[in-house]
């Protein structure tokens, strides 16, 4: 009855209130989560991101066969192998009229590359900027980098115009809950613009007349609303209150396929969901041990990981939406140990057996911090995952938050076990490692998202090496090895990969991409 009666008052919220919905190319887009942020360096998360990738463009972008070709910069050379030269593309300008150059490439990248920017990681694989002339500049590496491609893809391009006229010129700190105009105002050189951004509310945009690349879709405006009840959700879609969902959840998907007025949009998504234990300190944070901290001991580690049933999750949590695997990879071409994508058998009583040997023969109490709209069925995970560690002695309480806290938290290390999801466009699986799975260095930003602390000097020689090798093979086995590494100290958990389960009105067409991001110029509405 209070799903039915949310939805129903959602209905009525809809029609009231979205700008234009009634008109024939208005795309009522929604989800489980909202936006953190319209800054597009100052957080890094795949909702945000796709959103603000829409307004805010890269140098070079995937295409349909999720090859990289021109975006911003329409060439570019390896000057020798730790010097690239970018050429900008002619005639493009920003929203607000004034033409990008070079200058603004390099003012972008030296801003992502601050401290307080989420992209830091990223951007400071690019090496150093260089400005030539008003259309070429140059990336100038201390080392060789063979991802330097993708790791451009995480840093958006703004006009360094208007963050000095707006004061953005410095990232706002958004663990620290900072802001700046950028924070609430965006302008980019992207196929749409934003209208109008209400946090917790919608985010509305238009499409761009001046872009300079050509739609492939009919769309010109976009209404995203976050409905965090999964039921409220599917209620307004099969209501036609919405036309366009990328949260669908598992468990209304065989009710969907059957739907007339609806269409599911599905594929596997290059993403991996894992838990990660605080390894760093010397006694536990968030839990009964006094005095030690259990997870520093790999027995205990090993235990979670034989207590913690995958292909239980995939039957009856995920309702057969995922992919189960043993592999510090987004996705299983980029897991070139491949043996590891096969899990260990659950094995409750073998994991009490090594709480035992490492002197927790009672278990212990621990907490488990979990977004509860982020990823598919995330909060439920962490439920299943709590009552699976129950039966090995562990006990473990669930503390759910929106992924706005979650993340505030978690990049407080405020956590001692924690679920995160690591993916996007590359299968590479150096874009996990460096910044999952390298111990925290602050020259480089490898490990920016290491909350756990995990990794060892022998794990971080590895992710080194493999960083710095262009021939193809011995960088395969470099990252074999690492892979091999964590799976052995088990120093992460890998839980499975999740498919990706969009559900859309009959008339709306768009394009699945693994990386689970939403074209808005490539949908249409008949």
């Amino acid at each position: 009855m209070t799903s039915r009666w949310c939805a129903v008052v959602l209905c009525l919220w809809l029609g009231a209130s979205w700008p234009g919905a009634s008109s024939a190319q208005t795309l009522r887009w929604a989800g489980r989560g909202d936006i953190g942020t319209l800054d597009p360096h100052s957080f890094n998360e795949g909702l945000t991101d796709n959103i603000l990738g829409h307004v805010y463009e890269q140098l070079a972008r995937r295409n349909r066969e999720q090859k990289i070709e021109p975006a911003l910069a329409e060439r570019w050379e390896v000057v020798n192998d730790t010097t690239w030269r970018f050429t900008m593309r002619a005639g493009v300008k920003f929203s607000d009229g004034t033409p990008l150059t070079a200058a603004d490439a390099v003012f972008s990248i030296e801003r992502a590359q601050q401290a307080s920017s989420q992209q830091a990681f990223f951007a400071r694989q690019l090496g150093k900027p260089v400005l030539l002339d008003e259309r070429r500049f140059e990336l100038r590496l201390d080392k060789p980098n063979p991802l330097l491609l993708e790791h451009q893809q995480n840093v958006r391009i703004m006009s360094a115009a208007w963050c000095k006229a707006n004061k953005s010129e410095q990232v706002p700190n958004f663990t620290n809950k900072e802001e700046a105009p950028s924070t609430r105002r965006a302008m980019g050189t992207g196929p749409f613009v934003i209208e109008r951004f209400e946090p917790g509310v919608r985010v509305t945009m238009a499409r761009n007349p001046g872009w300079w690349d050509r739609f492939e879709g009919n769309v010109q405006r976009v209404v995203y609303t976050p409905i965090a009840n999964d039921s409220t959700r599917t209620a307004a879609l099969l209501a036609g209150d919405i036309d366009l969902t990328h949260d669908t959840p598992p468990q209304d998907i065989a009710r969907l396929s059957r739907e007339s007025v609806a269409r599911l949009l599905q594929g596997p998504e290059n993403r991996v969901l894992f838990f990660v234990m605080d390894q760093g300190r010397d006694e536990l944070l968030h839990g009964n041990v006094k005095g030690r901290n259990p997870f520093k001991d790999a027995r205990v580690r090993e235990a979670f990981a034989l207590a913690i049933d995958a292909e239980a999750i995939k039957t009856a949590t995920m309702r057969g939406q995922s992919v189960p695997t043993g592999c510090a990879a987004t996705s299983a071409v980029g897991c070139l140990a491949p043996e590891l994508e096969q899990r260990a058998p659950s094995d409750p009583a073998r994991a009490k057996r090594l709480l035992a040997e490492a002197g927790y023969p009672e278990g212990f109490e621990v907490a488990l911090d979990c977004p509860s709209d982020r990823y598919v069925n995330d909060q439920a995970i962490c439920v299943a995952v709590a009552a699976m560690l129950g039966r090995a002695g562990v006990k473990v309480r669930v503390e759910a938050r929106t992924k706005t806290l979650f993340f505030q938290k978690i990049e407080r290390f405020d956590t001692s076990f924690y679920l995160l999801g690591w993916g996007g466009g590359t299968t590479d699986a150096q874009g996990l490692l460096d910044p999952i799975v390298h111990r925290p260095e602050q020259k480089t930003q490898k490990g920016s998202y290491n909350y756990g602390r995990i990794g060892d000097e022998a794990t971080d020689a590895l992710i080194d090496a493999a960083g710095a090798e262009m021939n193809a093979a011995r960088r395969a086995e470099l990252i074999a090895r690492a892979q091999r590494r964590v799976r052995e100290q088990h120093f992460l958990l890998p839980l499975h990969r999740q498919m990706i389960s969009w559900a859309a009105r009959r008339n709306v067409s768009a394009v699945v991409m693994p990386d689970a991001a939403v074209r808005l110029q490539w949908v249409r509405l008949e």
